[in-house]
């Protein structure tokens, strides 16, 4: 494009976004030029043929001759929130419409993420695209960059995925900043013509790159409060400490049955506890007994506000933001050792095939008697003992366990895999992911990368909270009440195909097509395990299904092959078990639960809010890799393509699972095509290719802590 045409480009723009801010305005060229503060006559002659070429595209309109008008267009606007995607376009879902609408960068009229707007829908030839017409409601969220001063004014560049534009900052709100720092800004207006908003600084985060800047960051860019309001933490500790016995002889008492946690080793809020009682030679009481937050957290009180806000808790790398305080998370509601505690639970009389006999729901009290670990129960289940070594205690010293609790681990764990057989005969789809996790020392920094890899432990832990889950759901399937499904669609059928054209290039078949596709994908899955394209594949496969959320209309999970689902076992970290719960205990009282509208946009509120939390909690781990990079410079390790654009190959490195990219200007032996088709670069000279799912050695070019990338660079 020439500079007179992208100069023209520029001035339409600009000339449709004063119209869109002023529709009732009618106005000629020299107020035009004026507002556009162009005062030479070229400038003006290029407004006149500008506004006559915009008149005759019929996207404004002319009163008199020379007298220029906002012209409305007569399809149908919607409101919605506008989403910024990583490439500056913006996105909506509008009900009615499968697909996500796309809306060009230039038609977002000053709209920013989160903001809601009203959007007019445009047909492109066989697609639609979206065009903002008014912004209806600033999102009010906060911006995080560097500052850069100048003499006059300064800027803060954001790099954030879902900011297109940087913020002018006035001289006298730069003063108290220093040049360079990583700051948090919020918007503070957006001038007709000005290429960027005005911005007003809140805080300053500190130098780039230190861990505690760029976790501060995270929080910040996401919305992420890690302080409570004050009035939230003294109603937290206002609750009463004590459990009178008043409160017990409403509930079952549990508190003589033989009853333990079984968490990670960094755990402090323990939500869940299982109880287990021998009936006879085939029959078992295995009792799920749930923290009962809702007890605590009564409905539209302050604390139950500052929990639907959050919805969730948040687990970033080295830090948790808790959905509630630590007096209730921590203490009130954790389901310590040792002391008497409320829970909501679900008893199971369970035959030895893991047959439910008879199964009852209801408010509950209990002791544990035991704080285990993973690790120490998977040790008991491995090592067939009821001596837990040191190198496994929480406490570092070697101890016992009863013959009593030892059976117990051993038939829950017996039961427990009879569950998951059957829920995988019956269609459910097993991704045993590995989970990158951190050996973090006193600094906070990472001194190594490790996995974490689901054991019969944790299996044993999951399909329990699985009945549970499933069984208070049923309970819903006849009765006409509202309620909180947890639901999974069936995955997209393009995609699907997508990943077969990819896994056929490692030789695996798999048949998207079909009622069996979730055996082709379990059969897919096991046969990857151990393979180098084992994590390249497992992620292909994940990103094929649809994304789990809350809802009052129920379609079952497809992922768990459960007809009816929810969650009731996390309600000191997820809101929408606490609903649940009271949900639950109205209909076991025969009273009034809760409006379906209510209910849907608290769903909906707790779905966005989760992903908002693991797209937080996927920033903090790119960002501990990357500071455990920052000094393997010129290092070389042995790495896989897990990706192939039009930019280069994005490469993750197998003994960590550190992603970076190699650029295509570095794959300098020879000129290579990007072949889209084939996920590839092909070499014209060599014919060498580099495709997606290869093995490849890379030297490690450059990290950047702050931005969260990597650059590599091929070697033979």
């Amino acid at each position: 494009m020439s500079k007179n045409k992208k100069e023209q480009k520029r001035i339409e723009e600009k000339i449709l976004a004063y119209f869109k801010s002023k529709p009732k305005a009618i106005v000629n060229y020299k107020q035009i030029a004026a507002a556009l503060e162009i005062k030479d006559t070229k400038g003006r002659n290029l407004v006149i043929k500008t506004l006559g070429l915009l008149h005759k595209q019929n996207k404004i309109g002319q009163q008199n001759k020379g007298q220029y008008h906002y012209l409305k267009s007569s399809s149908k606007t919607f409101e919605t929130i506008l989403t910024i995607l990583p490439t500056g376009k913006g996105k909506i879902i509008l009900e009615g419409h499968e697909e996500e609408i796309l809306i060009p960068k230039k038609n977002l009229n000053k709209a920013l993420h989160g903001d809601r707007v009203e959007v007019r829908l445009e047909r492109s030839k066989n697609s639609l695209f979206g065009d903002v017409e008014r912004i209806i409601e600033r999102s009010q969220r906060e911006y995080v960059g560097i500052l850069e001063k100048q003499k006059e004014f300064g800027f803060v560049i954001c790099k954030s995925s879902t900011s297109y534009t940087d913020f002018f900052i006035d001289k006298k709100e730069i003063q108290n900043y220093t040049n360079g720092d990583k700051v948090v800004v919020v918007f503070n207006g957006w001038k007709p013509f000005n290429d960027s908003p005005d911005g007003k600084i809140i805080k300053s985060l500190g130098v780039p790159g230190t861990s505690e800047t760029e976790i501060h960051a995270i929080l910040h860019e996401y919305g992420l409060p890690y302080t409570f309001p004050e009035e939230v933490e003294k109603a937290a500790e206002n609750l009463p400490t004590r459990i009178e016995d008043s409160e017990i002889k409403k509930r079952k008492d549990c508190r003589q049955k033989l009853t333990f946690t079984i968490d990670p080793i960094t755990a402090k809020d323990f939500d869940d506890a299982l109880s287990f009682e021998q009936l006879g030679e085939d029959l078992f009481e295995v009792g799920i007994h749930i923290a009962d937050v809702s007890h605590y957290v009564t409905p539209n009180s302050i604390l139950d506000q500052e929990a639907y806000d959050r919805a969730t808790s948040v687990y970033l790398v080295d830090r948790v933001v808790p959905m509630l305080p630590e007096t209730l998370s921590n203490g009130l509601c954790s389901l310590r050792p040792n002391e008497d505690k409320l829970t909501f639970s679900a008893l199971f009389q369970l035959n030895a095939k893991g047959e439910i006999i008879k199964e009852w729901f209801g408010r509950t009290a209990i002791h544990s008697d035991y704080r285990f670990s993973y690790e120490e129960v998977q040790y008991v289940l491995d090592q067939n003992t009821t001596s837990i070594d040191a190198s496994v205690s929480l406490t570092a010293k070697t101890y016992t366990i009863t013959e009593t609790v030892k059976q117990a681990i051993d038939t829950l764990n017996q039961i427990a895999r009879k569950l998951r057989k059957k829920r995988m005969s019956n269609g459910a789809i097993s991704f045993d992911r590995q989970e990158v996790a951190f050996q973090l020392n006193k600094d906070q920094k990472p001194d190594a990368v490790f996995f974490k890899s689901a054991k019969d432990s944790n299996k044993l832990i999951e399909e329990f909270m699985l009945l549970a889950n499933k069984r208070v759901a049923t309970l819903f399937k006849e009765n006409k009440r509202a309620f909180v499904y947890r639901v999974h669609d069936e995955p997209d059928t393009q995609k699907l195909f997508s990943l077969k054209k990819i896994v056929s290039g490692f030789g695996y078949s798999f048949n998207p097509k079909g009622k069996n596709v979730h055996k082709e994908i379990n059969t897919l899955l096991t046969n990857i395990q151990g393979k180098s394209e084992q994590n390249l594949i497992d992620t292909l496969a994940l990103r094929s299904m649809s994304k789990a959320e809350y809802s009052t209309h129920n379609i079952g999970h497809y992922g768990l092959a459960f007809d009816f689902y929810t969650h009731f076992t996390s309600p000191i970290r997820r809101y929408p078990d606490v609903l649940v719960h009271r949900l639950l205990e109205s209909y076991i009282h025969n009273q009034d639960g809760q409006s379906e509208s209510a209910l849907e946009e608290a769903c909906m509120h707790s779905s966005q809010r989760e992903q908002v939390a693991t797209r937080a909690e996927r920033d903090s781990i790119k960002f501990m890799q990357m500071v455990f990079m920052e000094d393997k410079v010129g290092q070389h390790f042995d790495g896989i393509i897990s990706g192939v654009t039009d930019r280069g190959l994005y490469v993750e490195i197998i003994e960590n699972k550190c992603e970076g990219m190699i650029r295509t200007i570095d794959l300098s032996d020879d000129y290579y095509v990007y072949d889209i088709d084939h996920h590839a670069y092909v070499g014209q000279r060599t014919q060498k290719v580099y495709q997606l799912g290869d093995p490849i050695k890379i030297k490690v070019k450059k990290v950047n802590v702050v931005k969260r990338f990597l650059d590599f660079v091929p070697v033979d």
